[in-house]
Formats: structure tokens, sequence, C-alpha cells
């Protein structure tokens, strides 16, 4: 499994939330909605969820195992932030 395409949408002023992503597999399937939020110690990724009767939030996707999470979340984080700096050399 190939993550052929990352796209990324910036957010400001929203609290810790710092974007979202879309991420496409293979060229086959998309999750969209994936948010990129600035933690204690640092940036991470949280897929995207729905909020249950309860009060509580269950993942509508997610990765299985943590080598897949971290491939995930590097290329996300890697993305956001190369649109982060391009957005600070078209403003120059």
């Amino acid at each position: 499994m190939e993550i052929t395409e990352v796209r990324i949408t910036q957010r400001e002023g929203e609290g810790r939330l710092r974007g979202f992503a879309n991420i496409t597999f293979d060229d086959s399937f998309v999750v969209r909605g994936v948010r990129i939020v600035e933690g204690d110690e640092g940036l991470f990724v949280s897929m995207p969820s729905h909020r249950k009767p309860d009060g509580t939030y269950q993942d509508i996707a997610h990765p299985i195992n943590n080598e897949t999470r971290s491939m995930i979340e590097t290329r996300i984080i890697g993305a956001y932030k190369n649109a982060i700096a391009e957005g600070a050399k078209s403003q120059e």
C-alpha cells in the first residue's frame, strides 16, 4: 500500500487545530478529514471520527498497526510543513 497523494487545507485561529488532510492510497482509495493537531509534544494526526449518541467519538477510518500509522503521520506532517513553507515563500 502506497500513499499516492496528500492534500492539505490549513486552518488558523482554531485552537490547536492546524489543518486537515485528504490522503489517497494507491490512486484508488481516499480518506478525507484527517485532522492535523498541535499537541504538547508537537504535531500529530487524528483520524476522522463521528460523535456517538453517548458523546464519545469513534474513528471512521484508522490504521491497524503502528507501521501504517507512522507512515501516514510522517507523510501528512511533511506535506503540512511543506505547505507552510510554500505559504511563507509566497508572502515574501
